[in-house]
């Protein structure tokens, strides 16, 4: 296996420390008027999703983790399962609802999201950066109502609710940055 060591971090390197496996977030190399050079970290535990900040040596080694992140097609959801199919293989994947429903609430059938494994363990689902989803439920829209960036719900094609600008409607197709769950823009084919 390779080794990384803390002055090698990097946003998005993944290692395994005491027993879990941790992503770096965010690192700055410090090198004090006085004293030896330090790496401050904030890194989140991929298995887990808890994020905790930590200085190291810059020459602390560690283990690399390789994370596999797979392009898998969502394909349905049947009761406690979300089941996703490998687009090189057609094997169906399930995966518990209860690990990745709030990651999914953007995601419709036929989508293709990015499935994150570490030994053979699926633990994140990462869906597309945007997408484009129907409204399904919101009050009429107005015409030349764009007053100061005011907002009111809408109930998206999903189930998810969002913050929509007034003049959008019930007829509308929007896009939605999945990462803020914010409205982007009225694409309307």
């Amino acid at each position: 296996m390779a080794t990384v060591t803390a002055g090698d971090f990097r946003n998005g390197k993944t290692f395994e420390m005491d027993g879990g496996v941790w992503q770096v977030v965010e690192f700055q190399h410090v090198k004090p008027g006085k004293g030896a050079a330090f790496v401050r970290t904030k890194m989140k535990n991929v298995i887990t999703g808890s994020v905790i900040e930590k200085s190291f040596r810059p020459t602390e080694k560690f283990e690399e983790a390789f994370v596999e992140r797979k392009d898998m097609q969502y394909s349905y959801n049947d009761g406690d399962l979300y089941y996703f199919m490998d687009q090189e293989t057609f094997d169906m994947i399930p995966i518990a609802m209860n690990e990745i429903a709030d990651r999914m609430k953007f995601v419709k059938e036929n989508d293709i999201c990015k499935i994150l494994s570490y030994k053979g363990k699926v633990f994140d689902v990462e869906p597309p950066t945007f997408v484009e989803l129907a409204i399904a439920e919101t009050e009429p829209g107005f015409a030349g109502n764009t007053a100061q960036g005011a907002t009111k719900p809408a109930t998206l094609e999903t189930g998810a609710i969002i913050q929509v600008p007034l003049f959008v409607d019930g007829s509308d197709i929007i896009r939605v940055d999945t990462r803020t769950g914010e409205y982007m823009e009225r694409v309307n084919k």
